[in-house]
Order: structure tokens, then sequence, then C-alpha cells
């Protein structure tokens, strides 16, 4: 987990509209498209004016990213061997993908023959006794 502090900002470069939803993908460490039928999905299923004025409102209540922040973020979303949470979120390839899952399967696995050796030795059951004491 990351300690920095995120902030919710507009980003008109990636932006349709305002660059709300851009915004809020980058917020939420979410694709665009998906922000953009959830919003829309939002939209269609409140009936609209609710959901139309909530985005207008941060259209002009939230800030611009700034261009700092936009390389930033540019080069990361440049780099595929960087190391993603999520298969799905900012475009990991899918060979990296396999591998990441690949290793973190492995070191599952070996954590679960450390625990099976343990709980299967005479420790454990001895352990066990003398905590029923």
């Amino acid at each position: 987990m990351s300690s920095l502090k995120r902030e919710l900002y507009r980003d008109p470069k990636r932006g349709k509209i305002a660059g709300v939803c851009a915004g809020l993908s980058d917020y939420f460490n979410m694709e665009l498209w998906l922000v953009r039928i959830l919003v829309i999905t939002a939209v269609l299923l409140s009936g609209g004016p609710l959901f139309v004025v909530a985005y207008i409102a941060c259209w002009f209540i939230l800030d611009t990213k700034p261009y700092s922040e936009s390389l930033k973020s540019d080069k990361n979303n440049e780099d595929p061997i960087s190391v993603k949470f999520k298969v799905w979120q900012k475009g990991e390839p899918p060979r990296r993908a396999l591998f990441d899952l690949k290793e973190r399967l492995t070191r599952l696995d070996d954590r679960i023959q450390n625990m099976e050796k343990y709980v299967t030795s005479s420790e454990f059951t001895v352990s066990r006794e003398i905590n029923k004491l």
C-alpha cells in the first residue's frame, strides 16, 4: 500500500467532456472506459438529472490535474513491467500478468506446504495437547 496522499482532480487531457471521469479513474485506479460506463449507466438508471447535475458540479468544483502529475501518470502507463495489483487495471500485458500470478501462486503453495508440514508434525500434536491442559 502506498502512503502517498491521493487527490481528486479533473484530467481534461484524457477526458471527453471535462475530464471528470478521467479524474475519477485516476483516483480509484480503474480503467477510464469502465468509469465512463458506470457514469452513463447511473445517468440512465436514475432518470438523469441528479447525476448530470453532480457531473456539472464536479466539473466546476474539481481543480484540473497539475502538469507534473499528469507526466508521472503517463510514465506509469508506458511502463509494462511495473507490477499491478489487479490485471485489468492500467492494461498490464497478459504474459506479465500470468508470470505475476504464477509467482504469487508458487509463494502461496510454499506457505501451504509449510503449514501442512507443521500441522502433521509431532510438535503440533504435543503443543495442542499442552494447550488443552
